[in-house]
This record gives structure tokens, sequence and C-alpha cells, in this order.
């Protein structure tokens, strides 16, 4: 901050030496320094406005370390162009000139800061057409986490998944370009209404009582899951007056599965997204518990017969 402040005393110092030597001395190379006084006046006031009023006040407050990088690097390479426009509008005399350098100088803009202009379009679009909200749960580029923030460069996730299993949280910040949006496709999992389908695999023996298994099973899910489903139908509902969709079943349903080893049961439910791992795994140990009081009933698992040869 203290080199900032040098730096602005010293630039004003050449400005106010430029201005006493054009009001001494109007006959002393007059056209040289009236030109080099206005341009040490326009890189003065630039000077003060981005590098010591935006950078030093404004980036300082931000708190995310990416924003703030990004923030200052748009800073940077606007304090040039800025100064560029000034130094053509003052030592250019000329119309056709002018309106040619500044053409030449906005291709630079728009090369220069492509990527900034794409963050920006994707933050407008995320804005006006609430493709997402805070607090939703996404996934985008092989990203998934729930919205913490939305800014105009760049939204930030908490991440799931990764070396986590079951939709949980790695603690991680994820910080995605909004550019994303147009280029890229967003699954939204809480857009509209809070939950999706699970299943869960579970192998029978062929020699087990399967329909028992199935009656068990089923009424298990059922009951466990009866309040989440009521809910589920009543927003899954809804979009059907918001999109073209024909109205689905939230009841569970078991499917089976003939394999060479066993019966496959696959047990297909809705639940909350957020909950996900919360309630297959209460499913898994009420099945589980259930199943074991059962001498008819047994999970299978894969078998392998070695057979030892003598030589």
């Amino acid at each position: 901050m203290l080199r900032k402040i040098a730096a602005s005393i010293s630039l004003t110092f050449i400005t106010a030496a430029l201005w006493f030597i054009k009001y001494q001395y109007p006959n002393f190379y007059s056209f040289f320094i009236l030109k080099g006084f206005y341009t040490f006046f326009a890189l003065t006031i630039i000077y003060i406005i981005f590098r010591v009023f935006l950078e030093e006040l404004i980036v300082k407050r931000l708190k995310q370390t990416k924003m703030k990088y990004s923030f200052k690097k748009t800073i940077s390479i606007l304090y040039i162009l800025v100064f560029l426009f000034a130094l053509v509008a003052i030592w250019i005399e000329q119309t056709e000139t002018i309106l040619i350098s500044y053409g030449l100088i906005g291709a630079g803009i728009a090369v220069s800061l492509q990527d900034v202009f794409k963050n920006f379009a994707g933050g407008i679009t995320i804005f006006s057409s609430g493709i997402y909200r805070v607090g939703d749960r996404i996934e985008i580029n092989g990203k998934i986490g729930d919205i913490i923030d939305i800014g105009v460069l760049y939204t930030t996730i908490m991440e799931i998944g990764e070396w986590v299993n079951g939709n949980q949280a790695t603690g991680r910040l994820s910080f995605i370009p909004n550019s994303n949006v147009i280029s890229s496709t967003v699954n939204n999992f809480t857009k509209d209404h809070n939950f999706i389908w699970d299943e869960i695999s579970l192998p029978i023996t062929y020699d087990s009582d399967w329909k028992k298994a199935h009656e068990k099973i089923y009424d298990i899910v059922k009951k466990e899951t009866e309040i989440i489903t009521e809910q589920a139908d009543k927003e899954i509902g809804k979009l059907g007056e918001k999109y073209y969709l024909s109205k689905k079943p939230v009841e569970p349903v078991i499917f089976f599965t003939i394999t060479e080893n066993w019966l496959n049961f696959n047990i297909r439910y809705v639940t909350d997204a957020r909950e996900r791992r919360i309630i297959r795994d209460k499913l898994n140990r009420i099945i589980w518990d259930e199943l074991e009081k059962s001498k008819d009933i047994k999970i299978a698992s894969e078998n392998i017969d070695v057979m030892l040869k003598k030589s």
C-alpha cells in the first residue's frame, strides 16, 4: 500500500511539473509538453482508481482466494487497456485513426478477457434462468456438491463423493467457472423437488422361500419410506404443471433377476437426495435383522471350489 501511495505521489509530482513548465514556458515544445501533461494526468487518475482504490480497498475485502486472484487479474488487464485507450485519445487526433486503434484495442480485450467474459455471461445465465440456486445439489463436469455461493464469475460448492462413498461431503470447496453452464451439462438433484430413486441389490439363494422374502422386504421398505413416498408423490406430481412429464409411480417395487448363482432382488424406492446414504443404511440394517430370523431365507454369496490334485 505504501509503495502504491508513493507511486501516486510521484505521478502527481510529474504531472504538476509538466503543467508548471507549460504555464511558465508556453513556447517550449508546447505540443509535446501539453500531450505529456495530459498523458501523466490520465495515468495518475487511472493508477489511483485501479491500483489504489480497486485493488487495495475492494480486492482485500474478498474472502475467496480464487475470486481475489481473478478480480485482481481483471483489474490489472483493464488498467493497461484503459490507459491504452487514453493514450490513443490523447496522441492521435485523426478520427479514422482513433477508430482503427480502438478496434485493435477492443480485439485485444476480447482475446485477453475471453474467459472472464464467458464466466460473466454464465453468471447472468444462472441468475436469469434459475438453472440452480444456493442450496441445490448439482453435478457439473464430474463434480458433485451442494451450492454454498453463486458469484459473478464462479459458483462455490461443498464437494461430495470423490474418495468418500455414499454422497457424503469431503469437506473440500470447489470453485466452478460459471461458463460451464453454457458449455456443459448440469445435473440438478434438488431443482423443483428433493427426491431421487435409489436401489438396493440383494441376492437370495435358490433354496430360499423367495415369496416370503419378497413379502418381508417389501413390507419393510414400504413402512420405512411411507412418509418420504407421500412427500415425493406430491412434489413430483407438481412437475407435470411445469414440464411435460407423465405420472411416475413412487411406491416401492422389487424387480427379480435370475442369475446362474442366485435370485437377485432389485429393491427400488424414493429417497431424499441428501439422505440417500442414511436411508439406505437404515433399510439394510432392518432387512438384515429380519431375514436373520427366518431359517428358510438365506442371503447368497459367491462360492469358489478349489480342487487340489496330487502330482
